[in-house]
């Protein structure tokens, strides 16, 4: 990844030049941004620019020896760091990322095409996690302690790469933050946290910050326009409801089976609320639970997100609404049951079924009472 290839983000590109030609690099940097906004992207390529021996004022040579082995991510001075989820044979004391180095090269090579637009998502997929928590576990600390402690091989500067801090065990965060505190000479440790809020306090303070901003709505209409070949109204609107984040974005080029899905599901769930059909409900609670827990909480994640925009799209404002025709088309008529005196009880009931769902309540139980108390609030 170059500077050259990510999408908008000009100003922090000049920025980041500019720092490393003057050889102004921090020791401990931590790129914040949501999902889809190009904060790995952006720290990758200037992790390779600041150890590129012919760079331009603008980029990355892409021919000098530190490029060629950035670009098979196998630089000897460049470390990754990220969050895993140890092998069944693996013990936790021996949980590090070096044992998953090559599922990870063979991860971010794959999402090249993507532009290094990905989420936590992808990689538990790519890591067939199934339902486990991907985590940086203490194992870690001393890894990352035997890897600064040799001499750099070639580079000008040595290169920590950390994915996902927030993710770090207390133990594995604390010699992070020793690291930090006491650096390594010509070493500099890169982070990209998308949950900034979550990363130990301390290290959190004493990096500086790369704040990467959400893609401006006529960037992503471009970048669909050229790269995806949709015409300039579908552009537009896809830009719209993605919120400034390329992943979202991408998701949205074609409504999937799922949200097709889900739209009916939440339709029938507020229709037999208002008809205060218990049988249906019955009937209902069976089919969702059918779904399986991993849906069945991206089902209420989703039918939140409807309530919201339903809220909000009484108030006939456009751009504050992020809704795609088919839920737009719903929601001229289903709008005006959602209000002021039921919104945060309707909120409440959603996320508390996720909450149940998630520590394994049994999810038939969860849909039928969550179907009657919305009969109560949808009657309000």
């Amino acid at each position: 990844m170059y500077f050259k290839d990510i999408i908008g983000q000009e100003e922090l590109k000049r920025f980041l030049t500019s720092s490393a030609r003057k050889g102004v690099v921090p020791h401990a940097l931590m790129f914040c941004g949501n999902e889809g906004y190009g904060s790995f992207a952006l720290a990758f390529a200037f992790a390779r620019y600041i150890n590129c021996t012919d760079r331009s004022e603008t980029d990355a040579c892409g021919k000098c020896p530190s490029c060629l082995k950035y670009s098979v991510l196998a630089h000897p001075d460049l470390h990754f760091v990220f969050p895993m989820v140890k092998k069944d044979n693996e013990k936790t004391d021996q949980a590090i990322c070096d044992n998953h180095l090559t599922e990870w090269r063979q991860f971010l090579n794959s999402q090249l095409k993507e532009h290094y637009y990905f989420n936590i998502d992808k990689w538990l997929a790519a890591m067939d996690a199934e339902n486990k928590q991907a985590t940086i576990y203490s194992a870690e600390s001393e890894s990352i302690m035997r890897k600064m402690n040799l001499k750099i091989y070639e580079a000008d500067y040595r290169v920590l790469f950390i994915w996902m801090p927030e993710r770090m065990q207390s133990t594995c965060a604390n010699k992070l933050l020793k690291l930090i505190e006491e650096p390594f000479p010509n070493t500099a440790i890169i982070m990209v946290s998308a949950n900034p809020d979550a990363v130990l306090g301390t290290i959190f303070s004493r990096s500086q910050l790369i704040h990467v901003k959400p893609l401006p709505q006529e960037t992503l209409v471009n970048e669909l326009v050229k790269s995806y070949g949709l015409d300039d109204l579908n552009a537009r609107q896809i830009s719209h409801l993605s919120e400034g984040s390329m992943i979202k974005a991408v998701k949205l080029l074609s409504v999937s089976d799922d949200e097709t899905q889900f739209l009916g599901l939440f339709m029938t769930m507020m229709r037999n609320g208002w008809a205060r059909n218990v049988a249906a409900m019955k009937t209902f609670a069976e089919e969702t639970s059918a779904l399986g827990r991993e849906k069945c909480k991206v089902f209420l994640a989703y039918s939140q997100r409807l309530i919201r925009e339903n809220f909000l799209f009484c108030l006939q404002e456009p751009s504050l609404n992020y809704l795609n025709s088919k839920e737009a088309s719903f929601s001229v008529n289903f709008s005006k049951f959602v209000h002021e005196r039921n919104i945060f009880g309707l909120m409440e009931e959603l996320s508390l079924a996720e909450y149940h769902i998630a520590r394994n309540v049994n999810a038939k139980m969860v849909f039928f009472d969550l179907s009657m108390r919305i009969t109560a609030l949808i009657k309000k």
